[in-house]
């Protein structure tokens, strides 16, 4: 049995991109493994937003967590900001990290350019050391297994260095080095209208993407809005063709086939058969999801859930925490 771990910020909505390359995979692991999934609220911290707001999405995407299908009886669920070792062992992992990995970092110097393109606006220290109280969420459970899309692969192996590095001074047994998980398949959903980028919550163009809170006909208005090419030829090819890969890999993902057999089954069809079907899945996921969550969300059912969590969270992270303080000196 190995330790997974996951954790997905409350800066925007959970889109189908997330549902697909984290939460479903998670789904899939949760009766062999042992799960742990919070909320990333704290990392939401990096992007401002007035406390209300915070709140109100720290309270959807605990509610969503559960309507998804995360059995409270496999997976520990809990709310990262509730269990305050997360941010201790970030100071401790900060004191054993360099300025200049985390500036290396790909994601910092994309997200830092964007915020600071004119070089007039300040980037929080947050975006900095954003890495390493990821690093804390999962060296705190001597986690195995991280799912993870192609592009924080990064910051796994940062984790891993710095686990190396403090193993080497203090102790081979301090810290479990984790590995990514990846599902080749399924790890990456492309934005609906510039399918060269990953789908975004954090996207300016409300149609390039799909909240699980999107009502079903919503939905379906930006999957048939979705960009693809003049050639009208179903095939998976995500270089020439990204658009309809795209729709490919979801459709995939959904109905857990693979994708030459989906590609078999829209032999010979047109966009818009692709398209109607693409959307019936995911309709058929967001009005399974929603209804739910709507029966959860703001309610004492959902408190209770949160504090099970928290309580099996705290106890085996101050455990850990404990260790690693005696080891450094603490």
């Amino acid at each position: 049995m190995k330790k997974i771990i996951t954790g997905i910020t409350t800066t925007g909505t959970i889109t189908l991109g997330n549902y697909i390359g984290a939460i479903k995979p998670m789904l899939d692991l949760q009766n062999d493994n042992e799960m742990f999934m919070f909320i990333a609220d704290l990392h939401a911290l990096v992007t401002p937003s007035d406390a209300k707001d915070l709140r109100l999405r720290i309270s959807n995407a605990s509610a969503i967590y559960f309507a998804c299908g995360f059995d409270p009886k496999r997976t520990t669920v809990f709310i990262q900001s509730e269990v305050p070792a997360h941010t201790q062992l970030a100071w401790i992992l900060n004191c054993h990290t360099t300025i200049g990995e985390l500036s290396r970092m790909t994601q910092f110097k994309d997200k830092s350019a964007k915020k600071s393109s004119n070089g007039t606006e300040t980037v929080p220290t947050g975006l900095l050391t954003y890495p390493t109280l990821m690093a804390a969420d999962i060296l705190l459970y001597d986690i195995d297994l991280v799912p993870v899309g192609k592009d924080q692969k990064q910051h796994i192996e940062l984790t891993r260095n710095i686990a190396t590095r403090m193993n080497n001074k203090y102790g081979k047994d301090l810290f479990t080095l984790p590995k990514e998980y990846t599902n080749d398949v399924t790890a990456k959903i492309m934005d609906l209208q510039d399918p060269t980028k990953k789908m975004s919550k954090s996207s300016d163009n409300q149609k390039s993407f799909i909240s699980l809170l999107d009502k079903p006909e919503v939905a379906r208005k930006k999957i048939n809005s979705s960009v693809t090419d003049s050639e009208n030829l179903i095939k998976y090819d995500p270089v020439n063709k990204p658009g309809v890969s795209n729709l490919i890999t979801i459709y995939s993902a959904l109905k857990n086939e693979k994708i030459d057999d989906v590609v078999k089954h829209f032999d010979g069809k047109n966009y818009g058969v692709l398209k109607s079907e693409v959307a019936d899945v995911v309709c058929e996921l967001l009005e399974n999801i929603q209804t739910k969550f709507n029966t959860l969300v703001g309610t004492k059912e959902l408190r209770d859930l949160l504090d099970r969590g928290k309580q099996r969270a705290t106890e085996i992270s101050n455990k850990k925490l404990k260790l690693i303080n005696e080891k450094i000196g603490l």
